[in-house]
């Protein structure tokens, strides 16, 4: 099992970044692949990046993709997100999750989420 903490949101206008930081407890971090998703008022949770156990291998969301970067250090049990260029549409409460199998971009995929963290990005 593993418990997941966000923390990094904020306020910011278009166009700025933001680090998103997701700890986690529990020694077997390491063996899970993380993903983030997020949250817009009206709509559903929708996937926006997954990164494998070891870190090497990574996938986005068509619409983050070239400006947000997950990264991870096991190490340290935490699991990133750096938001660069963003846009009022970015504007959600952002959601780390462990996968837990099946389709690597559903959240029915995974079984462990934290609280969530609020972007929001004003015009």
């Amino acid at each position: 099992q593993v418990q997941l903490v966000e923390s990094g949101g904020g306020l910011v206008q278009a166009g700025d970044s933001l680090s998103l930081s997701c700890a986690a407890s529990g020694r077997t971090f390491s063996s899970y692949v993380m993903g983030w998703f997020r949250q817009a008022p009206g709509k559903e949770r929708e996937f926006v990046a997954r990164i494998s156990w070891g870190g090497i291998n990574t996938y986005y969301a068509d619409s983050v993709k070239g400006r947000f970067t997950i990264s991870r250090d096991n190490a340290k049990n935490t699991v990133y997100l750096q938001l660069n260029s963003l846009k009022p549409e970015d504007t959600a409460v952002y959601y780390c999750a462990a996968f837990t199998g099946g389709s690597s971009v559903s959240t029915k995929s995974y079984g462990y989420w934290g609280q969530g963290t609020q972007v929001t990005v004003s015009s």
